[in-house]
């Protein structure tokens, strides 16, 4: 990503925003976007806003459990919309690299994706390591409505943000403790 002034954003499906935002996971699943600049994926910035999308995301992708949440995002978006509410910012407190099925498959207790969808981020870019972001994740007291630019659309997992939205007041998701045993546990699921 090109050096600018502006907070950075993750783009990432509006139900999985969803799931982070109400602590139904701690964990983003990423390889890059078709289009990133490195043709992989990199942690541009340890501390992020999440842009929530909309395109690409589908129930079927989606514990039956959770695929609701895919309908209900998608109910208070439009295609023709000029704004993207954003209601989340993230510390990346890790980036885990997995190259192996085994390992992917011990984290199933740990989001809202079924086992096909794993599988196949794995398996995309195959020499390319899938990133397991252990994410510390903050509720934006004020959700905050930003124009929807050109520069945001594609297939790219990040952007810089051309509006600010520094000072917006951010509560913890889950209490410090709660935290750290979700941490711990992916972590010994991994060992």
């Amino acid at each position: 990503m090109k050096a600018a002034s502006g907070p950075v954003a993750l783009k990432e499906w509006a139900s999985v925003v969803r799931a982070l935002e109400e602590g139904k996971q701690i964990i983003a699943l990423r390889k890059g976007g078709i289009i990133e600049e490195t043709r992989d994926f990199q942690l541009v910035s340890p501390q992020f806003y999440l842009l929530p999308t909309y395109e690409h995301q589908r129930r079927e992708l989606l514990k039956p459990e959770f695929q609701p949440f895919v309908d209900e995002t998608a109910a208070a978006w439009s295609p023709d919309a000029d704004t993207v509410r954003i209601t989340v910012f993230a510390e990346a407190v890790e980036d885990i690299e997995l190259s192996d099925q085994e390992a992917v498959d011990r984290l199933r207790d740990f989001h809202i994706w079924t086992d096909t969808f794993t599988e196949e981020r794995l398996k995309w870019k195959r020499k390319q390591p899938l990133h397991l972001l252990l994410l510390r994740v903050y509720r934006l007291e004020r959700p905050v409505d930003v124009p929807l630019r050109e520069s945001y659309t594609g297939c790219k997992s990040w952007i810089r943000l051309e509006d600010a939205l520094a000072g917006t007041p951010k509560l913890p998701v889950l209490p410090d403790a709660k935290f750290l045993e979700e941490v711990d546990k992916i972590r010994r699921a991994l060992a």
